[in-house]
């Protein structure tokens, strides 16, 4: 891979035993900001896709559950 200019200057400045305008860059200069804040659409239907395979299942346990406390009382 070539070498751009800009860094060619920046490696010439270090060798002259200047401060090399690297050493300048924030922390955040190297972080990844391009995070999502809302969910993609595949995401919100793979949420959806898990709430309806479980709805039936508590429903079920609630009923025998009041059941069962009505029985024993």
């Amino acid at each position: 891979m070539a070498k751009s200019a800009a860094r060619k200057q920046r490696e010439k400045l270090a060798r002259e035993g200047k401060r090399n305008p690297e050493l300048n860059r924030s922390i955040f200069a190297f972080a990844d900001m391009r995070q999502r804040t809302t969910k993609t659409r595949a995401e919100k239907l793979n949420q959806q896709k898990h709430k309806r395979s479980l709805s039936y299942q508590s429903d079920d346990g609630l009923f025998y559950l009041r059941a069962k406390l009505a029985v024993i009382i």
